[in-house]
């Protein structure tokens, strides 16, 4: 199985021989790695920019912002000397990691390493960019030899959070990553899903003062290398999905996607069950797997192996891309949502729940709107907005629409070219037939944002067929 022209070189897992599935973890894990790895391109503010996963514009970067000279202790420090000391303190952590790592497998720190530390200690974003690059290669995220392998997820993280503060206004930077840790309970364990919901939580959780809660994310569970990462570097509190778990999760992918792809070709009038975006073709009596679609399917069911392996611990999601699973039993929770809030299967969101997740977005329009930093931040906005859609989604796979709709609105208002929005908004009136509002928000969004007419045009097909002209 194929997932794309990245695709590396599979090696044979020494605990178990994975047969034909190799083909299929080794194309994943590019594509995990593509997904995970920050990207030093962000797309300009205002209409044609694309949201979070999209296509992108290079941004020229600045240096992390300088320490100054002490201050009188009665005069608080900024934003600014906030996130550069928290970003120091973190290189410093993600190095120590790197080095515990090195030792336990018994490999050495290439020189390269040390010195894209001593830059984002420094404060010289240029120069860790540049020395970043280089220990990542030519592949969208790999490391350039599998040396690296066993310690570059500390590498990416110290990398990621540097990343973010380059994109983010400092205060907006605070705001958005204690908004998110500040609503967790003691004893969590967050799950990070988009770049600024795990780099930059990962790197506050870390630095905090008080209580630090587990992080991870659930976009690299398939990647069996990440797996062993976090058995490696975590306190053994958390069950970690075994290779057999991996194993298992692509070969129920696999199955299922074959189906799928069998009734879609033998009834062609019917509703496609391959999802938009998800890539699966045969070849020579193989099955061809690509696209990010295909990674998350797997990741989710391997999030749910995490919660099944752990069933006395309270989890947290910032949510990437949709997992339908991880709705079910889910309830609002600040700007992210909690999993398996009810452990009996029934709706654990009330009423006045998802009416008040429709004011707490409201007012956050309003909130941000009103800040001169953060209504001129394209990262800003994109990720908040794309946080509501993900609520938005909650609501929606929990039988409120009314509310739903209202938070994609919302979300469109905060950023209107967040694409997670409009197809959330679009996938919920063609639910409820009414194909000519969702026809009617489709081209809305165009008319706003004419770069994503391919991509509009997608998801018109996917949910709308030759229904967009119906009453």
């Amino acid at each position: 199985m194929n997932l794309g022209p990245s695709a590396l070189t599979p090696k044979e897992n020494p605990r178990r021989r994975l047969g034909p599935l190799l083909l299929v973890i080794a194309g994943v894990v590019v594509l995990i790695l593509g997904l995970l790895t920050p990207t030093d391109k962000q797309p300009p503010p205002g209409p044609g920019a694309t949201a979070a996963g999209g296509d992108s514009w290079r941004l020229t970067l600045s240096r992390l912002p300088a320490a100054r000279p002490a201050r009188n202790s009665r005069t608080a420090p900024t934003a600014k000397e906030i996130v550069a000391r928290r970003l120091k303190l973190f290189s410093s952590k993600q190095r120590a990691l790197v080095h515990r790592l090195a030792e336990h497998y018994h490999l050495d720190v290439p020189s390269d390493v040390d010195r894209f530390f001593d830059a984002l200690d420094a404060g010289d974003w240029e120069e860790a960019k540049r020395i970043f690059k280089s220990l990542r290669g030519d592949s969208d995220g790999a490391p350039r030899d599998e040396s690296l392998r066993k310690f570059w997820r500390s590498i990416l993280e110290a990398y990621g959070a540097a990343e973010q503060a380059q994109l983010w206004p400092a205060q907006q930077f605070l705001d958005y990553g204690n908004g998110i840790l500040n609503s967790l309970r003691p004893g969590m364990v967050y799950v990070g899903g988009t770049d600024p919901g795990c780099f930059i939580c990962t790197m506050l959780n870390a630095t905090a003062e008080g209580e630090q809660h587990q992080t991870l994310t659930q976009n690299a569970l398939a990647d069996g290398s990440y797996l062993e990462y976090l058995r490696a570097s975590g306190d053994g509190t958390l069950n970690i999905p075994t290779d057999e778990d991996s194993q298992a999760a692509f070969t129920q992918y696999t199955q299922d996607a074959t189906n799928r792809l069998a009734h879609d070709q033998q009834f062609p009038d019917e509703p496609k069950q391959l999802l938009p975006g998800e890539d699966i073709t045969m070849k020579d009596g193989k099955v061809q797997i690509a696209g990010v679609t295909a990674v998350m399917a797997i990741n989710n069911i391997l999030t749910q192996d995490l919660l099944r392996e752990n069933p006395g611990i309270s989890f947290a999601m910032e949510e990437s891309y949709p997992m339908s699973s991880t709705y079910a039993g889910a309830a609002p929770l600040g700007p992210v949502f909690e999993l398996n809030a009810a452990t009996d299967g029934q709706n654990a969101i009330s009423p006045e729940a998802a009416n008040q997740v429709v004011g707490y977005w409201r007012d956050m329009s309003q909130t941000l709107q009103a800040s001169p930093d953060a209504s001129s931040s394209w990262a800003t906005l994109i990720s908040y907005a794309h946080d509501a859609a993900a609520q938005g989604n909650l609501l929606a796979n929990n039988d409120y629409p009314a509310q739903a709709e209202q938070t994609y609105q919302t979300a469109l208002s905060i950023s209107p070219d967040c694409l997670d929005a409009i197809k959330g908004l679009t996938q919920l009136l063609a639910g409820q037939g009414r194909y000519a509002d969702a026809a009617q928000a489709l081209d809305s969004y165009l008319q706003n944002n004419p770069s994503q007419s391919q991509t509009i045009t997608t998801i018109r097909q996917s949910y709308l067929g030759n229904k967009s002209g119906a009453p």
